[in-house]
């Protein structure tokens, strides 16, 4: 396994389990720190569509890309309606997870053929806070010409979006 398998981010939340657990498995909340609106609720087994709210900016992801040592590549804006995730796990309130294409953005993706990387988020309670870790692994099985780009655009997603699941969780 390569250093380039699994990304993983932890946060301490100051809301109790339930009301993380909430902002993670609704769909409406999910959207809203997320950046996505998705049109079904999540369910074990379920493919979950969406549309991602606004469009990718081309320039600012290259800038992006640039400044953590990748070559910028080109982008392609995701279809409306388009499959987000599938649904593996519902452990309610401790384990929610979902399989979907890594950084499904990159032009050189294929989505028909590409593998999926397995996302979970585990909660748990810490006195009447909430430490939840964020994990997606899996990366070893995508294609060897993006893997080091999936596995970092991904790693700065999650971080921004533990960012993103803090203040709506403790500013709602």
């Amino acid at each position: 396994m390569s250093s380039f398998d699994r990304i993983e981010k932890a946060i301490l939340l100051r809301a109790p389990i339930e009301r993380v657990w909430r902002a993670i498995t609704d769909v409406t909340e999910f959207g809203q720190w997320f950046g996505v609106r998705l049109n079904e609720p999540f369910a074990p087994g379920r493919s979950i569509t969406g549309s991602f709210e606004g469009e990718f900016k081309e320039e600012n992801i290259a800038k992006y890309q640039a400044s953590i040592g990748l070559e910028p590549a080109p982008i392609r804006q995701p279809e409306p309606n388009a499959v987000f995730c599938t649904v593996e796990a519902m452990d309610a309130p401790r384990l929610f997870s979902f399989r979907w294409i890594p950084y499904g953005l990159d032009a050189e993706c294929d989505p028909v053929r590409e593998p999926t990387t397995l996302v979970e988020f585990r909660l748990e309670p810490v006195g009447s806070d909430t430490r939840v870790t964020v994990t997606e692994s899996g990366f070893e099985a995508v294609p060897t010409h993006r893997r080091k780009r999936a596995f970092l655009m991904n790693d700065g997603g999650w971080s921004a979006q533990i960012e993103n699941i803090k203040r709506h969780v403790e500013h709602a």
